[in-house]
């Protein structure tokens, strides 16, 4: 394998255009691109011509506009390039208006009330700074997709007007300190962590087949405790996996660059080099289908759920976040000039800033049924927000506000346009892997994704929320008079009413939890706690200030979650329900049938069958507790289908549904821990996490 000849080789990307497209073509794409103009019709022509050209020439026959419905997963209605020449024969043919625009049926796509059921109605849009590829033989256009009134049904639309709004302000504010900047991109490396398991036990479990994660499972000898499976030595069979993933996500551009083994058992993690935002969200998407594909093809199956085994760690996705110039600076780079020493910490403090106002926001955006397990166990960060910024660089900001000199190092002050702000080399910050949002030394990792979201919403909420202060800065720095004294008001006027966010200790702590409450932090444990801040007159003001979401796109998105909450939970208590009757119990008794034939047979015998008896009097116990847990399920279930309205629904699933849930699994995981193997009615965990070899 040539990497050279390999890497991007399915996409048509800015190498291929230069190649295929005449110059005045490219150069008239390149500036619409780059000034957020759309393309001429001619120009779209030149260019359809030519991807169709290049897609022909590697086997492609149909294209498709690849685009990202609220599902959280992508979609795609594929088109032939065949059209009729007249004389009973094809052509093959593709044009600007295709290329440009598709109606793709949206009726079937949650919607959230935006459009009735009947108004099917729905368009894609070429989303150009994003590249085509072929997968699957098919020539994919990555798009956006609206209703025929133009709300945004996708992830993706919102997120490219969250780019255009956080590049408007802080262009604003780099040009209050002389910065000839243009544009300025949010870029994302985003880590994701996955499960292998083999395909042979996964077939055997309905809850891994209906909802991803395991809904019974006794704890197994051996989990995660000597943490031999994080950085280990890499399977045969997991390697050969990772080997083909790396090929194939070469193919398709993506920069995959660090595979390891995770913490727990069968836990893997692959992440890329940084890329723009929207492009390593649409390639983050590519990436988690083809681990499955790929998966598939070794005999194995990817496992994406936040918490697919409960007693390991779940898996997450790794948001890690910056801001760079057009230029190829960094904002969160410390720089070594003064000028760039208050650029920094202005910068630094309106992260402080946007965090604390909208912890609500950066909760929403990770919020799920999968990640309200996750959160807060095993290695996952708390449902509590707060951002780490390590002990230096928070003595500081607090000095600055304090209107004391720092002196942590003898020779180091900081007075704001004056001294040098010491540099921030990599490993002068930890890592600190509690925290929801950790400063890294050039970046902020956002820990609280889960392994199965799309980072559209997440990182929708994080341009928008630093976009505003961005924007209240430059307002504050335009109208003062003495521009330093200004950068000071500010900052210590940040650390005052917004420093209560920073935490740099241990955020599993009970005494973190009980400090956070006395802060006045949020603490929302569940997705239904927190979508009640969802649609507030201040979020929704935020939205729309920057043009991010209007109101209607808000209160549908709401909508839309908790339904999608509520369904899952029905789901998963559903295939509880139908496990545990149908193979639980029935498996119980068959087994309680063989203890008492043995019972009779010892006593027959005149041996003593206390112990045996012991055994089957704590197995009947234990049904005839599961039986009732089965029938109080039940109950919740049905009663929570009664309700009337979809955040009733949601929260009867919350508070009856998954307590009832919870309570059968712990009586059927004692009862696996009684029953002899070979009848117990599926693989255990056992089986599952150390089925790969």
């Amino acid at each position: 394998m040539v990497m050279s000849e390999i890497f991007g080789s399915m996409v048509f990307n800015d190498a291929v255009m230069r190649e295929r497209l005449p110059e005045s073509t490219y150069n008239e794409f390149k500036e619409c691109c780059e000034k957020d103009r759309p393309l001429s019709l001619e120009v779209a022509n030149v260019i359809a011509g030519a991807m169709k050209d290049w897609a022909v020439e590697k086997g492609v026959t149909h294209f498709t506009h690849w685009f990202q419905p609220m599902t959280g997963l992508s979609a795609e209605k594929h088109d032939s390039f065949i059209t009729p020449d007249g004389n009973g024969g094809v052509i093959m043919e593709f044009n600007g208006k295709e290329l440009i625009k598709g109606e793709p049926d949206a009726s079937s796509f949650p919607s959230g009330g935006l459009r009735a059921t009947f108004e099917a109605r729905g368009y894609t849009a070429w989303d150009p700074t994003s590249y085509a590829f072929i997968k699957d033989a098919t020539l994919c256009i990555p798009t956006a997709f609206c209703s025929y009134n133009g709300h945004a049904l996708d992830k993706k639309t919102p997120l490219l007007r969250s780019m255009e709004a956080v590049s408007k302000q802080a262009v604003r504010l780099l040009r209050l300190f002389g910065r000839k900047t243009e544009k300025v991109l949010s870029s994302v490396g985003p880590e994701q962590e996955y499960f292998l398991i083999d395909t042979g036990a996964f077939l055997k479990r309905r809850d891994l087949i209906f909802t991803g994660r395991t809904l019974f499972g006794a704890k197994p000898p051996k989990g995660q405790e000597l943490e031999d499976h994080y950085f280990g030595a890499i399977k045969p069979r997991v390697a050969a996996f990772m080997r083909d993933l790396d090929e194939e996500l070469w193919k398709l551009g993506v920069l995959a660059k660090t595979k390891h083994n995770e913490v727990a058992p069968a836990q893997h993690e692959i992440a890329p080099i940084y890329t723009t935002v929207n492009v390593a969200t649409d390639q983050n998407q590519m990436t988690m289908e083809i681990m499955k594909k790929v998966a598939a093809r070794h005999g194995m199956t990817c496992l994406l759920h936040e918490k697919p085994f409960a007693g390991v760690n779940g898996s997450g996705k790794h948001n890690n976040w910056s801001l760079t110039t057009n230029f190829g600076h960094n904002l969160f780079e410390p720089g070594k000039s003064p000028a760039d020493n208050a650029q920094f910490l202005l910068i630094m403090a309106a992260m402080i800033a946007a965090v604390d106002k909208h912890q609500d926001l950066l909760r929403i955006s990770v919020a799920s049924a999968g990640n309200d397990h996750r959160l807060g166990a095993n290695e996952a960060p708390p449902a509590i927000v707060s951002i780490f910024l390590g002990d230096e660089l928070t003595g500081i900001l607090q000095a600055i506000a304090d209107g004391r000199t720092y002196s942590k190092r003898a020779d180091c002050e900081v007075e704001i346009g004056v001294h040098v702000l010491p540099k921030f080399p990599m490993d002068t910050t930890d890592r600190n892997r509690t925290s929801p949002l950790a400063f890294t030394g050039n970046k902020f990792e956002f820990r609280m994704l889960g392994s199965a979201f799309s980072i559209a919403g997440p990182n929708t909420v994080l341009n928008t929320i630093i976009a505003d202060e961005f924007s209240d800065f430059a307002d504050e720095l335009e109208k003062a008079d003495d521009q330093k004294a200004c950068i000071q008001d500010i900052i210590r006027r940040v650390m005052k009413e917004h420093g209560r966010i920073i935490f740099n200790g241990n955020n599993y702590s009970d005494e973190w939890v009980r400090e956070a409450k006395k802060r006045g932090l949020y603490n929302l444990p569940t997705t239904m706690d927190c979508l009640a801040y969802l649609d507030s007159p201040e979020n929704i003001a935020l939205f729309e200030k920057h043009g991010v979401y209007s109101a209607e796109e808000i209160r549908a998105r709401k909508e839309i979650q908790i339904e999608n909450y509520s369904k899952l939970i029905t789901i998963e208590a559903d295939t509880m329900i139908d496990m545990a009757s149908k193979d639980i119990l029935p498996a119980v008794t068959t087994y309680e049938k063989e203890i008492a034939g043995t019972v009779k047979a010892l006593a027959a015998a005149g041996v003593d069958a206390a112990s045996h008896a012991e055994l089957l009097a704590k197995l009947e116990a234990l049904y005839a507790d599961a039986a009732a847990k089965l029938a109080a399920l039940r109950e919740a279930v049905g009663k929570a289908r009664r309700e009337k309205t979809v955040e009733r629904y949601g929260k009867a699933c919350r508070d009856k549904v998954i307590p009832a849930m919870n309570a059968l699994r712990k009586v059927a995981d004692e009862m696996e821990t009684l029953t002899a193997k070979k009848y117990w009615p599926f693989p255990t965990y056992d089986d599952l996490l150390f089925s790969v070899n």
